[in-house]
């Protein structure tokens, strides 16, 4: 039987948790929400908005959340929308039960496809998926003049990709929004950064992570709230991390990979091959798991050294991007887990 787009794997979304798309509510960034309605409210949006700050703090759920409430409300000049106190839009609406079935004929979401040929999901966004987006903007809007493109994420453009995408951002038409998502913005082509407005999120607080994990379990998601709120405390802000840190799952590799990079610089060898190991084990997605760690801490890393003005912030940024691309070869070609385990310790012990 062929495959449909229900059967294929969503590399985004968390095991029994709502998609991004599918998200009501969105807790901690008000701030951003309230730029993006006012900006909306004034007829001053501007075509292209990077959405950027660390992994799983919600910027898909906000930058569905825009293009929920565009779509539904296509003229800022109305009074529901100079009314409005946030981007909410109410789940029956059409376009909110046509987002959340990817079947919106105004929204085009730019993310990393499916290989049939490997069966796999692709470790980058390639050439042919951005190709989509000329002939999306040059269609007539079926439904009040928007067009919308999502890009989650940004980061894993090819710089194949991200030149063809430049070519849409610099002549966009009238009435179009592109929405990066991104977690390393400063990564993307300058040329990028330069076409668009970027909003920086915040870390969500503890706070806000266990309303999410209440709103989550409220609406069936098999979540322990006290697990949430237990480990919200220890998430450093992001709610994708708190619910995996909550599900037990992969427990075991994270707490490994934690305590290597804990231990940092003197990463111990055998608990090196150790992880690997265990990466050997649990296949590509024990990997994905780890590198997530590691991406996770070099952010750290490099946050820490540009608030103190370090001359070496280019060592370590330059470093996120090179294992972030180890990550992707690793997803594309389906590499030897173990190995790049090894290689990826082995290179974290080189810095300083």
């Amino acid at each position: 039987m062929a495959e449909t787009p229900d059967d294929l794997p969503e590399p985004d979304r968390l095991e029994g948790v709502l998609h991004p798309r599918e998200m009501g509510h969105l807790f901690g960034q008000e701030k951003a929400e309230q730029e993006l309605l006012g900006a909306y409210r004034r007829g001053q949006m501007h075509h292209a908005w990077i959405l950027g700050g660390p992994l799983g703090i919600g910027k898909a759920t906000l930058a569905y959340r825009l293009a929920r409430f565009v779509l539904a409300h296509p003229d800022p000049a109305v009074p529901e929308v100079q009314s409005a106190t946030s981007l909410a839009v109410v789940g029956d609406h059409p376009a909110a039960r046509q987002i959340a079935r990817m079947a919106h004929p105004d929204l085009l979401v730019l993310r990393r496809g499916w290989v049939p040929e490997r069966k796999t999901v692709s470790g980058e966004i390639r050439v042919a998926d951005v190709r989509r987006v000329g002939a999306f903007f040059g269609a007539t809007a079926g439904q009040g003049g928007w067009r919308v493109c999502i890009v989650d994420s940004a980061d894993d453009l090819n710089i194949n990709s991200a030149n063809a995408l430049l070519k849409n951002l610099e002549e966009p038409p009238a009435r179009a929004l592109f929405i990066l998502v991104s977690s390393a913005p400063r990564r993307l082509l300058p040329t990028i950064r330069s076409r668009c407005r970027t909003l920086i999120l915040p870390p969500v607080s503890p706070e806000a992570i266990a309303r999410v994990g209440e709103t989550l379990a409220g609406m069936g998601a098999d979540i322990d709230i006290n697990a949430v709120r237990s480990a919200a405390s220890m998430a450093e802000g992001s709610v994708r991390r708190a619910l995996e840190l909550a599900s037990g799952e992969n427990h075991e590799l994270r707490a490994a990979a934690q305590s290597l990079l804990g231990a940092w610089p003197d990463i111990d060898r055998r608990a090196v091959h150790e992880l690997g190991d265990m990466v050997l084990r649990g296949g590509s997605d024990a990997f994905d798991v780890v590198a997530e760690q590691v991406l996770d801490w070099l952010h750290a890393q490099a946050g820490g050294r540009a608030r103190s003005g370090s001359r070496a912030l280019g060592v370590w940024t330059d470093h996120w991007e090179r294992t972030t691309r180890m990550a992707r070869d690793a997803r594309t070609f389906n590499l030897d887990g173990k190995g790049l385990v090894i290689k990826m310790f082995s290179e974290l012990s080189a810095l300083r």
